[in-house]
């Protein structure tokens, strides 16, 4: 069934016969359109005087006529333009031949060079693995990146949210993870980025190596609110097909707060009440549906999707409703902190404030405990470093505060790395282990001293 499964995808989506409306009103980024009995996420295509015709999609009906949003702009369509079928379940080409390439959200090449032609055609909006489809996460995916890999260390098939405020690292986080990850192929989805961005990511963040085995999406913040949430998908059903040839595919998605921006925009056009702070209801609906296409399926020889989303938290508010939203349907979450950026700490990740709800099942016993270890030594440092830098702390009053005062340095020295550094996993956890051991080791001769001291005066 795998194997027939673009051609019966073709079959399905066939028409037998053609439809033709007529554009009849605009309003704001859509047409209302007769005479078009079309399902919702129909693709049409729309003409104008010149000759030229534009691709649009059904996104909603009012009074009997059918809603139409354009993947571009609406410059030309003038009353009665005609309207026309295109396809009833859109069909999109993906393939090995995306490997290396940068597309937008029709899947069109947009890196200047060749036709890309080594593609099968698959549903653009598939829908999500079944619970009982789904493999559990027991295999790690390192990503090159130590305090991901040592403090919140990743599976495969897991969907892990990059949160972060604008300006903290997080575009050149993705790049140095899809460089160094141990995922067989990236496919990388860059919706609502600034144009200047685009190449910047590509060329400095990525580098010939990460594009190499990466797919690029691209929609840009100019472009149509409809071509951003198609790119999105897009990029879902490349990084499925790679999926169903027995690969992992790392699926990076910059950012689900845009392309929530995006989903609004479609909303407000077509009617849809705000809610949550300006965003319709659908906006809440949809984010599930995109994030758990992501995951592995059960079966020898299958591939997984593990998801790395970023999510903009404007003003660094983590309470956001986009951000809260993400947080209860992933598996986990990296906070990037911009007080640890202001101070050059790259990548700036907040290893206490981060979690990884599949750590226990794809660290070994040693990690676990060494992870708990130097959580705990961050943790006390924290509480009294504006104590330290101030010279008001009285050391001797706690082994433990005074032991994690001591390695502060080392830890932070680990959990630290340049923009090139590829972080060896093995090399890594050694560390890891090492300082974990240090401390406990202090600590428990600072305690056996007191004891003796304890034991001598009485």
């Amino acid at each position: 069934m795998r194997v027939l499964a673009p051609e019966m995808a073709r079959v399905a989506s066939a028409e037998p016969l053609g439809f033709t409306g007529r554009a009849v009103s605009v309003n704001g980024l859509s047409v209302a359109v007769e005479d078009l009995p079309l399902p919702m996420g129909a693709m049409v295509r729309i003409g104008d005087d010149a000759g030229h015709t534009s691709l649009g999609e059904v996104t909603g009906f009012e009074g009997g006529r059918s809603v139409v949003m354009t993947y571009g702009g609406l410059e030309g369509v003038r009353p009665g333009a005609p309207v026309s079928l295109v396809s009833c379940a859109p069909l999109v080409g993906v393939g090995d031949g995306l490997l290396g390439r940068v597309v937008n959200g029709l899947g069109e090449p947009i890196d200047g060079k060749p036709r890309i032609l080594d593609r099968v055609s698959r549903p653009l909006n598939a829908p999500p693995i079944g619970a009982m489809a789904r493999s559990r996460v027991t295999e790690p995916l390192r990503t090159g990146v130590r305090a991901i890999d040592l403090m919140t260390p990743m599976g495969k098939g897991q969907r892990m949210g990059v949160f972060a405020g604008p300006g903290v690292g997080k575009s050149t986080l993705l790049g140095q993870i899809a460089r160094g990850t141990s995922a067989d192929v990236s496919v990388i989805a860059l919706i609502g980025e600034r144009g200047r961005e685009v190449p910047e990511f590509i060329h400095d963040a990525l580098g010939d190596e990460g594009l190499a085995r990466s797919v690029i999406v691209v929609a840009t913040s100019d472009e149509s609110p409809l071509l951003r949430l198609r790119a999105a998908r897009y990029a879902c059903a490349a990084a499925e097909h790679f999926r169903d040839t027995g690969r992992d595919v790392l699926l990076m998605m910059d950012s689900v707060t845009r392309f929530a921006h995006a989903r609004r925009q479609v909303g407000l056009s077509v009617g849809e009440p705000p809610s949550t702070r300006g965003y319709t209801p659908s906006v809440f609906a949809e984010l599930p549906v995109l994030l758990e296409r992501a995951g592995a399926i059960a079966g020898e020889g299958a591939g997984s999707i593990t998801g790395l989303y970023t999510i903009l938290v404007e003003g660094d508010d983590m309470t956001e409703p986009i951000a809260d939203a993400a947080r209860g349907i992933l598996d986990g979450h990296v906070m990037l902190s911009r007080k640890l950026a202001q101070k050059g700490h790259y990548p700036a990740i907040d290893v206490l404030d981060s979690v990884s709800r599949v750590a226990q099942a794809v660290a070994d016993d040693a990690h676990k405990a060494a992870m708990r270890q130097a959580g705990r030594m961050l943790a006390l440092y924290r509480e009294v470093e504006e104590l330290v830098r101030i010279g008001a702390y009285a050391r001797g009053a706690d082994p433990e505060t005074d032991t994690a005062i001591d390695l502060s340095g080392a830890f932070e020295s680990m959990l630290t790395q340049s923009v090139e550094e590829h972080a060896e996993f093995e090399r890594s956890r050694s560390e890891l282990l090492r300082l974990a051991m240090e401390s406990g080791e202090r600590i428990r001769r600072v305690r056996e001293q007191e004891a003796l001291r304890g034991a001598g005066g009485g």
